[in-house]
């Protein structure tokens, strides 16, 4: 299994949150949602939650692509406008620096129209060892 399958199927708290991968190579990961109403907050848009939850996947499928166990160990959320029930929502990650320790990504959320809704930096710690399978 590569890594998009192998989140896809262990990540329960992303999946439940409707978020999937569905690109992941050695430069970039992308991850998709549809907001609905169970995103929603108090003001009827987008939780913020639910939008580092999308972006937190997009990092995960970057940092482990190459099957090494990568942890994220700082990450940093820019909120520039509301995602709003319906909007299809795209995190595309890519590297800042591809560090053999201590890799950093960069995510920009999108939604359908191409208008960011947030911007996410983050920085992982690779372990020596391997991607757990399941």
């Amino acid at each position: 299994m590569d890594i998009k399958e192998i989140l896809n199927e262990t990540d329960h708290f992303a999946a439940n949150a409707g978020c999937k991968i569905v690109e992941v190579d050695k430069h970039h990961a992308v991850v998709e949602m549809i907001v609905t109403s169970e995103h929603l907050n108090g003001g009827h848009v987008c939780q913020g939650g639910a939008l580092f939850t999308l972006a937190d996947l997009a990092i995960a499928a970057l940092l482990n692509q190459n099957g090494e166990l990568t942890f994220g160990i700082s990450n940093n959320i820019m909120f520039v406008t509301s995602a709003k029930e319906g909007d299809h929502l795209c995190a595309e990650a890519i590297f800042v620096a591809e560090h053999h320790k201590i890799p950093s990504v960069e995510v920009r959320v999108t939604n359908q129209d191409n208008t960011l809704i947030c911007h996410v930096t983050g920085m992982g710690y690779r372990k020596s060892m391997p991607l757990p399978k399941e």
